[in-house]
């Protein structure tokens, strides 16, 4: 199962996110749940990059992915940033909708400074 963990701050604002394990939909290389989670993830660190000129903090191996949030002194980049996390949300959930048995999101809040 993908395991999709959001993280937000007590503005509920995401902070991060990580993605982890293996959807086994179908064979590798076949499994439409592992690349459209890909896609969604990979996509929204890309967006991010390429729209507002900011660079997400991100490690991907694997069946695993961890992405942070970059911050900027502009409210207005932030907000973008915002947009398209929250985007990318709506798309996973889209996916978890359909093919619940393999994958989760889970939301928590970051502790304080978290």
């Amino acid at each position: 199962m993908i395991t999709i963990t959001i993280v937000r701050n007590v503005e509920k604002a995401i902070i991060r996110f990580t993605v982890s394990g293996h959807a086994f939909y179908d064979d590798p290389g076949k499994d439409i749940v592992c690349a459209g989670v890909s896609a969604v993830t990979i996509g929204a660190v890309n967006a991010i990059e390429k729209l507002t000129g900011l660079e997400p903090r991100a490690v991907s191996e694997s069946g695993w992915l961890q992405a942070e949030a970059p911050l900027s002194a502009d409210p207005r980049r932030n907000d973008q940033v915002q947009l398209l996390l929250e985007g990318m949300v709506v798309a996973l959930e889209s996916i978890e909708e359909s093919y619940g048995k393999h994958v989760k999101i889970k939301v928590t809040f970051a502790e304080k400074g978290g």
